[in-house]
């Protein structure tokens, strides 16, 4: 079991249960899934960085990304509809989790002049989106094969009902929350 999941199980569910009084434990809000979303908006010229971006996003969420197609024609950024133009991967389960942990434990406190995650960017339905300027944080990327700085969103979706939940939720997963 992934260390982020135990801690889960045996540490962060059973302070939710006292805290918010759940009566099933079933009741208790739980990461359902992680979305990592790259755009690259220089691939209207460059299919190549496109290419690049789906190696790189694959390396670190551990599994193939789908890409993404433009849904309407622009013509200030010469983009027409169905180019390709971002990758998306969702993870759940196992892979989830460990990517959480790698999140937390090793890519934020990676970025320079830190003092942690903004504490209001929760939807109001307890989900979470945060977004990283540098993909470079993650230790899995070889910075010497990088031809251009990406960054990513990562968006954090929960069963909790409200922000306060979700908020909890994630500060016992250890997020490290700006005070």
């Amino acid at each position: 079991m992934v260390k982020m999941a135990q801690k889960f199980k045996e540490e962060v569910a059973p302070s939710l249960v006292k805290q918010f009084g759940y009566s099933s434990p079933m009741a208790v809000p739980r990461v359902a899934k992680v979305v990592i979303n790259m755009g690259v908006g220089d691939a209207v010229s460059d299919v190549k960085l496109l290419d690049q971006a789906v190696d790189e996003l694959g390396t670190i969420a551990g599994q193939r990304p789908a890409i993404r197609r433009a849904r309407k024609s622009i013509a200030n950024f010469k983009l027409r509809e169905g180019m390709p133009i971002a990758c998306t991967a969702t993870l759940r389960g196992r892979r989830m989790y460990e990517f959480l942990d790698r999140l937390l434990n090793l890519a934020l406190p990676r970025v320079r002049d830190f003092r942690g995650v903004s504490p209001r960017a929760f939807d109001g339905r307890g989900n979470y989106t945060l977004g990283i300027r540098e993909h470079l944080i993650f230790p899995e990327i070889n910075v010497t094969k990088v031809q251009k700085v990406k960054g990513m969103n990562v968006c954090i979706v929960t069963t909790a009902r409200t922000d306060e939940e979700a908020r909890v939720l994630l500060d016992g997963l250890g997020m490290p929350f700006r005070k």
